[in-house]
């Protein structure tokens, strides 16, 4: 496994951080997750589909996200519990959570405090709005600072209607690429350096990030890109079509080239007509021709039109659902979803694969989440707090 031999110490809760601390888990690191001693608010809000027996009910969102992780149940809130985690994160490579400065502040837990804990310690820091600036303190989840404050709504709305409904966590797994990024960085520069690192990675940025190709113009002309409806696209080879059953086709072909490929495949005669010989003229009249596209594609089904477009060289997608896609054999092929190995506490379940592959390398689920707290005592004994102490915590109400 690329990461074995890395130990990770997280303090995260819900999805963005959690996400960067499994896929790293995946790639072969030790990730010992602080829980409070209520756990993290993630544990059991979502669906719970059942694996065999009824009685094995999955958790399998808060799986997803961490999959692989010991959990280990602190009130980091205490001096006594704080001083706990500082013990499992003088040994670690890396520190992962979401934390707000203050919050790591008011428990020593800041990079300020730790560097003397561990002066070789990866410090990573994901928040929705970046750890400086007027908004450092501000609370966010991914629908508020990914999709909204970012651009990202504003850039896929229509004209004349409500910003759509985000999927959920979307922003989140995307913004824990980035710190899984980050934090590989760092652990290489702190095995060159022999320093302290400080990583901090926000969901809005990452979101401007992946909205760069029209973020990138405005920030030299001001000029936001112009929110178009699907009649008013920049040319009809570059839209979605409804079909006979229901289903959408996608076709993406931006060059002027494919307009009388694309009219052939569809049986339409509008590719050898001069007055739309110009990508300018078809501009032009874009309502008119989404229309007259819209008629012919609703005449077949979505699996029909792929074959078709299929036959003509066409480039399209399919719009699934999730039922859809987790089915699809391209999908199957190429390994994104995987198996977490069953345990003691939890069955084995399928659940989805980080999207890396490296040749020959190991990486994929170590075993289930933890049940909150399970793994406390043969963590803490194992960085020398031992049984008579962790009772006398415990009675403190420090331990989980």
């Amino acid at each position: 496994k690329p990461l074995e031999g890395i130990t990770i110490v997280e303090m995260t809760s819900w999805m963005a951080a959690p996400s960067a601390g499994a896929i790293l888990s995946d790639l072969g690191a030790d990730v010992i997750r602080i829980e409070p001693l209520r756990g993290d608010p993630h544990r059991g809000m979502s669906r719970q589909p059942k694996v065999g027996d009824p009685a094995d009910a999955v958790d399998a969102a808060y799986q997803c996200a961490n999959r692989g992780k010991q959990s280990v149940a602190i009130a980091i809130d205490e001096p006594a519990g704080a001083e706990v985690a500082k013990k499992l994160i003088a040994s670690a490579d890396v520190l992962l959570t979401n934390l707000l400065a203050h919050r790591q502040q008011r428990y020593g837990l800041d990079p300020d405090a730790l560097r003397a804990v561990n002066p070789k310690l990866v410090h990573a820091t994901l928040t929705g709005y970046g750890t400086v600036g007027p908004d450092a303190t501000r609370p966010g989840y991914d629908v508020t600072a990914f999709f909204g404050r970012s651009g990202v709504f504003h850039s896929v709305t229509e004209p004349d209607s409500s910003p759509p409904q985000a999927p959920t966590a979307m922003g989140d797994y995307t913004t824990g690429l980035a710190m899984t990024t980050a934090i590989l960085a760092a652990l290489r520069l702190a095995e060159r350096t022999g320093e302290f690192q400080e990583v901090d990675v926000s969901l809005m940025s990452t979101a401007m990030w992946t909205i760069a190709t029209e973020v990138a113009p405005t920030i030299i002309d001001g000029k936001p890109p112009r929110c178009r409806d699907r009649h008013h696209l920049f040319s009809p080879t570059i839209n979605r079509y409804p079909c006979s059953d229901g289903n959408w086709i996608l076709v993406n072909m931006p060059e002027a080239r494919w307009w009388p490929k694309f009219c052939e495949a569809i049986g339409s005669d509008m590719g050898v007509d001069p007055d739309l010989s110009t990508p300018k003229q078809r501009y032009d009249r874009m309502p008119e021709l989404v229309d007259r596209v819209d008629a012919i594609t609703r005449t077949k089904t979505a699996v029909e039109w792929g074959e078709i477009f299929d036959a003509a060289g066409l480039i399209w997608g399919p719009v699934q659902s999730i039922a859809d896609v987790i089915n699809d054999p391209q999908a199957r092929a190429v390994g994104s979803f995987v198996q977490v190995p069953g345990s003691d506490a939890h069955p084995g379940f399928e659940t989805v694969a980080v999207p890396v592959r490296i040749k020959g390398a190991a990486i994929g689920p170590q075993r289930p989440a933890s049940d909150l707290g399970a793994d406390t005592d043969e963590v803490l004994d194992a960085h020398g707090i031992d049984a008579e102490t962790r009772s006398s915590l415990r009675n403190d109400g420090i331990l989980g």
